[in-house]
């Protein structure tokens, strides 16, 4: 790695495309943000690509557009992927050091991790990224870096995520024909969680939430590693489309009433105010109170906080996040009044997440749209000891993915 290396996330959100340029300096830890940009994108439903053409042409334009802020050229990405169709489970591998020198070494580590990923899936799908949580030596838990020690037997637990083989195939294809070249394809919510929740708050147990636009994204770190993740098919967009059904209006005018007036909650509004907006028609003037929209907005924030709520219910980890609260991110945590609202509906304390240690344009590194873009840029998951992904092939058909494992963590 050179001592300055520019590095490009691209995020694939569930309706937008969403590009960010750093760079990093070996001897600092603080990534420095050149350029970013985002773009909507009719091409991407819910993080899965449904036209080919108009997501390749989103992805050059974000890239061009970032690009020209950060006076770079981009070639290579980091590419963050989303979608219900990522599904995650934890599994345990394990391995017997048969050898005199006991010794562990990283390619005992492989073997406990490969072990692990021996697990029934369907024919469209595959493994995505296999992370381990914790290794265990003669029993004895908690060690996180088993290599150079000695022991007999060697365990390992994980979390592995899955997706969908076409899916990422239509993905790949879009990022090959606007003309880049994918370094790691990267789950966005734990580039996301890396991104926004301090180590500390990891080791104590805390929940992120990643607002997206047609999918919320929840995870669960306790012990530091993630221990559960999982995509509700429910986000902020959904917000919109009720602002504009009950309104009248169009989705962009929705948009922009909900990001100047929305209030996630009826108490928090201090004097009631009138809105003047444009209906459907582009012509007629109307008005609603903005307690009204708040009878709108609230509603389906209470929706997505009881989807959640079952979910943590489903882990069993519920107990787990009290510690280091909730962390609140994405496009959907700019609506007001949102930390407030998931305080009362899940009943832990929570903050506002935002890239740490980074530096640079304020309307990008405070904003949390592109939070899982920085992240990519930064995905500590990714050094993990025993840490395995797929990699597309590189080439004429790179979006075409190896079925090897990559040893490079080794």
């Amino acid at each position: 790695m050179s001592r300055q290396e520019i590095l490009t996330g691209i995020d694939i959100g569930s309706s937008q495309v969403c590009c960010v340029i750093g760079r990093r300096s070996e001897d600092s830890n603080i990534l420095e943000i050149l350029g970013g940009a985002k773009l909507s994108c009719r091409g991407v439903k819910g993080g899965v690509v449904i036209n080919l053409h108009e997501t390749a042409y989103a992805v050059q334009q974000v890239v061009e557009k970032a690009e020209e802020q950060a006076k770079e050229t981009v070639r290579q990405i980091f590419l963050g992927l989303r979608g219900s169709h990522i599904e995650s489970m934890n599994a345990r591998g394990a391995i017997n050091i048969s050898r005199t020198d006991k010794e562990i070494t990283a390619e005992d580590v492989a073997g406990a991790v490969e072990n692990a990923k021996t697990i029934r899936l369907s024919p469209d799908r595959e493994i995505m990224h296999t992370i381990p949580q914790e290794f265990s030596l003669n029993h004895q838990r908690g060690v996180p870096n088993p290599v150079g020690m000695e022991g007999n037997f060697l365990e390992v637990d994980v979390h592995i995520l899955t997706a969908s083989s076409s899916h990422l195939s239509n993905i790949f294809k879009a990022i090959a024909q606007s003309g880049f070249e994918v370094i790691e394809p990267v789950y966005g919510l734990l580039a996301v969680g890396d991104s926004v929740i301090t180590q500390e708050e990891k080791e104590l147990g805390c929940l992120l939430i990643d607002f997206g636009g047609l999918t919320t994204g929840v995870a669960i770190y306790t012990e530091g590693s993630v221990r559960f993740s999982k995509e509700l098919q429910v986000g902020s967009d959904f917000i919109t489309r009720d602002i504009s059904h009950n309104l009248r209006t169009s989705l962009s005018t929705a948009q922009d009433i909900k990001e100047k007036f929305g209030l996630s909650m009826a108490s928090l509004l201090k004097q009631d105010s009138k809105i003047d907006y444009t209906s459907v028609d582009g012509r007629t003037i109307r008005t609603i109170a903005r307690r009204q929209l708040i009878d709108i907005v609230q509603p389906r924030l209470d929706q997505i906080c009881v989807a959640i709520e079952e979910e943590l219910n489903k882990s069993n980890l519920a107990d787990a996040i009290v510690p280091g609260g909730i962390i609140v991110t994405g496009g959907g945590s700019r609506l007001e009044g949102i930390i407030q609202a998931t305080e009362q509906a899940l009943g832990s304390s929570a903050r506002i997440g935002l890239p740490q240690d980074v530096s640079g344009p304020e309307d990008i590194t405070a904003n949390g749209s592109y939070a899982t873009a920085i992240g990519l840029l930064r995905s500590d998951f990714m050094n993990s000891p025993g840490f395995v992904t797929q990699r597309p092939a590189k080439g004429t058909s790179f979006f075409k993915k190896i079925k090897s494992w990559m040893g490079d963590s080794f």
